[in-house]
């Protein structure tokens, strides 16, 4: 024997959000609602390192992501000026150039 289900249809919030229509959909609604406006993971821990008074060099933030210098180079360029908006100082004293960011 079947259990037998409840034909009545159950009661959904008035504020409750609609279900997305499809997978793309779903995942655009996901995105959305966890962007927070500050990156994680190993870019964000560039940001975090650029935030940093005295900056990073090209070494210590390669050392800290596993990236190579030129990746490095290439995220503080497209994501991180580009993308996030944050203005990133370059300083070099000596031999070392010195990555900052202001604000």
């Amino acid at each position: 024997m079947k259990a037998q289900q409840s034909k009545a249809p159950t009661a959904v919030p008035a504020n409750a959000p609609a279900a997305p229509a499809n997978k793309r959909e779903y995942k655009k609604a996901q995105k959305a609602s966890t962007k927070t406006g500050e990156p994680s993971g190993k870019l964000g821990k560039v940001v975090a390192m650029l935030k940093r008074p005295k900056g990073a060099t090209i070494a210590e933030l390669s050392k800290a992501t596993g990236w190579q210098a030129h990746s490095v180079r290439g995220a503080i360029s497209g994501a991180i000026k580009k993308k996030l908006k944050l203005t990133v100082l370059s300083e070099k004293a000596g031999e070392v150039r010195t990555y900052r960011s202001k604000g």
